[in-house]
């Protein structure tokens, strides 16, 4: 059935336009209209004034709804994580695992292929993040787990049968053959948690690497004689690079200056997600450690980061107050750009003919008052 989403304000490729419609169709968005040329026997939905934009996609959450993807690589946990970040915009997700043994990636992998197959909404894929990383960046992650790719984890990475796989690995940790391989297999391949010298992430980027996870955290950084794994991501115009903009993770004047470098549809906008999301608890735990929310990041009894407790509106809000990016560059972050890195951004990420009818609708504070995914609304 055709349905027209009415008088409302929609974030176009034009920019912010108004007397326009939006006609839903099978999941998919017919046309973007004048508001009289609505056909006479669509179903409307009133936004009443509001603006809609395209959903959120995060690449990067680790939970949610206290629910931790490692805890529980089931299904039923992807679908909670996915009804959790729903509410602030997220319609596309890879639900993520830490790095752990390949038994549990094994798992995570199958419970994605199932809740895709499911219709579980919103799960593109899987982010694998680790346990392929540098002790000396280790952050958060269980070091007692990290390995080595070797054949038979190549073969296991390579086999999801629906969706999008994402790995994160340290490319000092591999080689450029086996990235490349990866990439060859149609894995998205990022370099983080890596202590990787400027030359070696130059050879990564020349053999398939793709993007950067969460830019400037645990990674080897810009100094004045050794670029780093920052340089090599800074001087790239074609890579893209998570950001976690939460004021606590990266100082926004280093981000702000970031942004400066580079193309700013080739930076993502990530949460890093914990279960904390979404739940008035702020506490739980991750892999036998007490983690706990303070001033707004999640954090071990040392002190040393574990994620986040950020949402995506949130994410959204804190772009254009704190970078000062405008509205649309901050949606663009939010939305297309992730949508192009996952190699979708013919399909989803935009309010144009053709694309996935994911939507959601802000209030005049950015705040999500509802979320469409496939043309269905919450």
């Amino acid at each position: 059935m055709l349905a027209s989403l009415v008088n409302g304000r929609v974030l176009t490729e034009a920019g912010v336009v108004d007397g326009k419609a939006v006609l839903v169709e099978n999941g998919v968005i017919a046309g973007v209209v004048e508001a009289g040329a609505v056909p006479p026997g669509a179903k409307r939905r009133d936004l009443n004034g509001g603006l809609l934009v395209p959903g959120y996609i995060d690449t990067q959450v680790n939970g949610g709804g206290g629910v931790l993807f490692n805890d529980s690589p089931t299904p039923e946990a992807i679908a909670a994580i996915g009804a959790a970040h729903r509410a602030y915009g997220t319609t596309g997700f890879l639900p993520t695992l830490i790095s752990d043994d390949l038994s549990v990636v094994d798992r995570a992998m199958r419970a994605t292929e199932a809740a895709i197959e499911q219709g579980v909404p919103g799960v593109l894929g899987i982010h694998i993040e680790g346990p392929f990383l540098n002790p000396k960046r280790k952050g958060i992650h269980d070091e007692g787990k990290f390995r080595v790719i070797d054949e038979d984890a190549l073969a296991l990475l390579t086999s999801l049968k629906v969706g999008q796989t994402l790995v994160t690995l340290a490319p000092e940790r591999t080689t450029p053959e086996m990235i490349q391989r990866l990439a060859d297999a149609g894995v998205r391949v990022a370099a983080g948690h890596t202590n990787a010298l400027y030359k070696t992430m130059r050879q990564a980027l020349d053999h398939g690497v793709t993007g950067f996870t969460h830019l400037f955290n645990a990674m080897s950084p810009l100094t004045s004689r050794e670029p780093g794994a920052v340089g090599a991501a800074l001087e790239s115009t074609s890579a893209w690079c998570g950001i976690i903009v939460d004021g606590r993770h990266v100082d926004p004047t280093t981000l702000k200056i970031a942004l400066r470098t580079r193309p700013l549809d080739r930076f993502m906008l990530v949460t890093d997600a914990m279960p904390t999301v979404g739940m008035a608890d702020k506490r739980f735990v991750l892999q036998g450690r007490q983690i706990v929310v303070r001033d707004g990041v999640c954090v071990d009894d040392h002190g040393t980061l574990a994620g986040s407790d950020l949402d995506m509106a949130g994410a959204v809000r804190n772009a254009v107050a704190m970078l000062g990016v405008s509205l649309e560059d901050a949606v663009t972050m939010a939305s297309a750009a992730p949508a192009a890195f996952l190699g979708l951004g013919a399909q989803r990420g935009k309010i144009a003919k053709g694309y996935a009818a994911d939507f959601c609708l802000l209030d005049e504070r950015l705040n999500v008052t509802a979320t469409w995914i496939d043309g269905i609304a919450r």
